[in-house]
C-alpha cells in the first residue's frame, strides 16, 4: 500500500510551519505578497453576495497590498484580512486556513506551494445529535459502563 506522504499529519505540520514562517518573513520585511486559496474553505464575514462569490473559480488569488495588507493578520492556523470585492468594493473580513492557501507568491514568483489539504474538523450538528441512540448516549460516559451487567 502506498502512503500519500503529502496528506499526513507530519507534513502537514511541516508545510503549516513553512506557511507561518514565510507570512512572517514577509510581515518583516513590509513584503506584499499574493495568496492562491481554494475558495471552499476560505470564510467571509460578512458573507460575500452571491453575485461575487458566484464568480470565483476553485481557487482564488488575493492580491495583498495597500490596505489589505496592513489589516493582514497571522494566527495558529487561520490567515485573515480585510478586503474590497466588486466594483461596490463590498467590505469583508476574509479567515483562511493556512493549509487551505496553495501558493504564496512575491511579484511573478512563487515561494511556498502547498499540496497538503486542509483537514476541517466536523461540527456536530443538532440531526447529527438526534441520531445518537440512547444506549450510545448512555455508553459514551464511561461511568454508565459498570451500570450494566457482564453476560457470561
Amino acid at each position: 500500500m502506498t502512503i500519500n506522504f503529502l496528506q499526513t499529519p507530519e507534513y502537514r505540520t511541516l508545510i503549516q510551519a513553512h506557511i507561518v514562517q514565510t507570512i512572517e518573513y514577509l510581515f518583516d520585511k513590509n513584503q506584499e505578497f499574493a495568496l492562491a486559496c481554494e475558495v471552499k474553505y476560505i470564510t467571509f464575514t460578512p458573507e460575500l453576495p452571491s453575485s461575487i462569490k458566484d464568480s470565483f473559480q476553485d481557487t482564488v488569488l488575493f492580491i495583498l497590498s495597500g490596505f489589505t495588507f496592513e489589516s493582514a493578520r497571522l494566527k495558529e492556523d487561520h490567515f485573515s484580512f480585510e478586503a474590497g470585492f466588486g466594483s461596490d468594493n463590498f467590505g469583508s473580513n476574509v479567515s483562511i486556513p493556512l493549509l487551505a492557501i496553495k501558493q504564496i507568491s512575491v511579484g511573478d514568483n512563487p515561494i511556498v506551494i502547498n499540496l497538503a489539504n486542509p483537514v476541517i474538523k466536523e461540527k456536530v450538528t443538532v440531526s447529527k445529535k438526534s441520531s445518537i441512540t440512547s444506549m450510545e448516549a448512555l455508553l459514551n460516559n464511561p461511568e454508565n459502563k459498570k451500570l450494566l451487567k457482564k453476560k457470561k
